[in-house]
């Protein structure tokens, strides 16, 4: 991969979002999942989120933990889930959402003890650790899930 002209340089105005703006339209707006560029994208590494600043994804968020509570539920899942927090703009709104449903279903949440943020590779890692040491301790069906 060849290095960009622009590292190394101050960021030109016209490259930088307003991240005020960004989180206010994640609690605002209303995505309209008819336009592509607008639907939310389920890739190998979590949620990927449309990078327009007019739609609102909160709601999008609070409906796709809503639909992994209830699954779990629907399939007796009582292990913990492990969620992490990304570096961009919209991620520490995003698990706040989360966690507002998370906490209403009960469901028990693994975070980064002090807080920081987590790449799912160090997700994937907390997993397979709580794998290994739950299988000596068997108290019902574990099953976890990545939410990054």
């Amino acid at each position: 991969m060849p290095i960009s002209p622009l590292a190394g340089k101050p960021a030109d105005q016209s490259l930088l979002i307003n991240v005020p703006r960004l989180v206010t339209a994640y609690y605002t707006g209303q995505p309209d999942p008819s336009i592509p560029a607008q639907r939310v994208v389920f890739g190998t590494s979590g949620i990927a989120a449309p990078r327009s600043i007019t739609l609102s994804m909160r709601r999008t968020f609070l409906a796709i933990t809503q639909a992994i509570c209830l699954y779990r539920k629907h399939q007796s899942i009582d292990g913990p889930l492990f969620i992490g927090v990304d570096t961009h703009a919209l991620s520490e709104p995003a698990f706040a959402s989360a966690l507002e449903v998370l906490a209403a279903n009960g469901v028990d949440v693994m975070v980064d003890a002090d807080n920081g943020y987590t790449p799912t590779p160090v997700i994937s890692h907390a997993i397979l650790n709580y794998n290994s040491w739950s299988r000596a301790r068997p108290r019902g069906r574990h099953r976890h899930y990545t939410v990054t």
